[in-house]
This record gives structure tokens, C-alpha cells and sequence, in this order.
């Protein structure tokens, strides 16, 4: 039984570890998605797109359904707003005002943003070693941040505080998530949450943007390659084994995954986008992961 359980969770580990492989390489997808396509847009196609493979998963694993009262639909109708509608706004904004680079940066937060939330939420004591860690992590993306050429709180600078804003959200909608997860399965929380938030996001474009059938339509084959990858890999799968780890591990260890995000987000930005790496982002990425381990670090 021991063992079966140990074999189940290194599963886990090794899933979220290729996840985060994913979500590097997806930062630039995205970011050279809102380079061509409205900002909305590009959110809600990545979301209705992943809400239809989530619904393919439940379809095709079946075992999936669940029959929530009002207090569920309630608690999953608020994390589909964090954790898809504001979170992809405010992810897609940032990106579209700043490097993939810095924003892989600042994505590394999480760990960091949980921790705050977790201590919040749970009433959890926060010990003097988790302290430093935040205070060096924070500090690792300020040397970013704050050291780029010309800059103070440029659009770029604002680009990194509305992708903060969305691993806040990030972090809210996975405390909800860690809840629902507790009465029914990780495949069946994702597909609600990212129906209802796909849902939200397309009345926003429909209000929002000019013409979103005919932009949707006149997307070209590399446009649908970048949001397929980024849909189905990236966010469909990506939130299975994300939930899956939550509900396996809990919110606060799943997210210490999220300090390998700039590893492989600064070198893709590197190789696809050819995004300069300074003497600060090294800085800043040392920071953050040795901040992230402190944070996370059990004795």
C-alpha cells in the first residue's frame, strides 16, 4: 500500500516538473500571441480551447461527474474568475508589455504569493528561515524589475506588476481549488472552473472587442499552432496535473514548482525571442530560486 501510494505521488513529482517545462516554453508562445491578436482574444481562445480538451479528458476517463450544491457552485464560480478570468487578463496584459524573460521571473513568485495566502487562509505560522525566503525572492525580482536600461516604472515595468497581479489570483484560485478538490475529482474542479471562466471571458470580448469572430477567423496556421500548444498543453493538461498535485501534495508544495518556471522561461525567451539575459537577471534568478527553497524548505 506504501509503496503503491509512493509510486502514485513520484508520479505527481515528475508530471509537475514536465509541467513546468510547458509553462516556460508557453511564455513565449504567448508572448508572441499578443504581439499579433487583441489581448482578450488571445485569452479567450487559449481558455475555450482548453475548456474543450478538459471536457475530451472527462469524456474519454468518464468517472468525472459531479453533483455540487450551492455553496460548490458558489466556490467554484469564484475560482473561475481568479484562476481564468482575471489571471489570464492580467497574465496576457503583462506579456504583451513586457519580456517573456522578466515575466518568468516574476511568475517564480508564486511559491512566495502561496505561502502569504496559505498563512492568511489556514492561519499557519510563518517561521523566521520562510521569512527570509520571501524577502529574498522579492528582492531577486526587483533587481530585475528595477535595473533594466532607461527604466523606472516604464510600460515595460508595469508589464511585470499585472503578471505579480495574476500569480496573486494564480494563488487565490488554487486555494479554492485545494478545497473543491477535497470532494471530487482534480479533471472534474478543472473542467467547471475552466468552462465557467472561458464563459466569462467570451462576454468580456463580446462587449470588449470589435469584430472577434472575423479576427478569430483570419488567425493564421502559426497563430493556431502557438494557441493549440499554449490551450492544450500548456493550460488544459497543465491545469489537470496542477490540480492533481494540489489535491495529492496540497497548494503549498505544488507550488514550489513554479521556481523552475524561469529556468526554462529565461532560456526559451533566449532562444526564440533572442531576449537579452543580463548580469540582473542572473542576479535575480538566483534570488528567487534560493528565496523559493527557504519558503519551502521542511526540516
Amino acid at each position: 500500500m506504501r509503496s503503491a501510494l509512493s509510486s502514485s505521488t513520484a508520479r505527481v513529482h515528475l508530471a509537475l516538473f514536465l509541467t513546468m517545462v510547458v509553462w516556460g516554453l508557453n511564455l513565449s508562445a504567448v508572448k508572441v500571441l499578443t504581439e499579433t491578436l487583441d489581448i482578450l482574444l488571445v485569452a479567450a481562445v487559449r481558455m475555450a480551447m482548453a475548456a474543450a480538451v478538459l471536457a475530451f479528458l472527462a469524456w474519454r476517463w468518464g468517472g468525472s461527474a459531479k453533483r455540487w450544491n450551492a455553496r460548490g457552485w458558489c466556490l467554484l464560480a469564484l475560482a473561475a474568475f481568479f484562476l481564468v478570468y482575471c489571471q489570464q487578463i492580467l497574465f496576457a496584459s503583462g506579456l504583451a508589455r513586457t519580456s517573456a524573460t522578466n515575466a518568468s521571473l516574476v511568475m517564480a513568485l508564486g511559491p512566495t504569493v502561496s505561502l502569504a495566502l496559505e498563512a492568511i487562509a489556514f492561519r499557519r505560522a510563518v517561521r523566521v528561515v520562510q521569512m527570509l525566503g520571501v524577502l529574498l525572492a522579492l528582492l531577486g525580482v526587483a533587481a530585475v524589475v528595477l535595473n533594466r536600461p532607461h527604466a523606472s516604472l516604464t510600460a515595460a515595468a508595469s508589464g511585470d506588476f499585472l503578471v505579480l497581479a495574476s500569480v496573486v489570483f494564480f494563488a487565490l484560485g488554487g486555494l479554492l481549488v485545494q478545497r473543491l478538490t477535497r470532494e471530487a475529482s482534480p479533471l472534474a474542479v478543472s473542467l467547471v472552473v475552466h468552462v465557467a471562466g472561458a464563459v466569462m471571458l467570451w462576454l468580456h470580448v463580446g462587449i470588449s472587442v470589435a469584430a472577434p469572430i472575423l479576427q478569430v477567423t483570419s488567425m493564421g496556421g502559426w497563430q493556431w499552432s502557438m494557441a493549440a500548444f499554449s490551450a492544450v498543453l500548456a493550460t488544459g493538461i497543465g491545469s489537470v496535473v496542477w490540480s492533481r498535485g494540489i489535491a495529492t501534495i496540497g497548494v503549498g508544495q505544488t507550488a514550489t514548482y513554479l521556481s523552475w518556471v524561469p529556468i526554462f522561461g529565461v532560456s526559451f525567451g533566449a532562444l526564440f525571442l533572442h531576449e537579452p539575459v543580463t548580469a540582473w537577471h542572473v542576479v535575480g534568478l538566483a534570488g528567487v530560486i534560493a528565496g523559493s527553497f527557504l519558503v519551502v524548505y521542511r526540516k
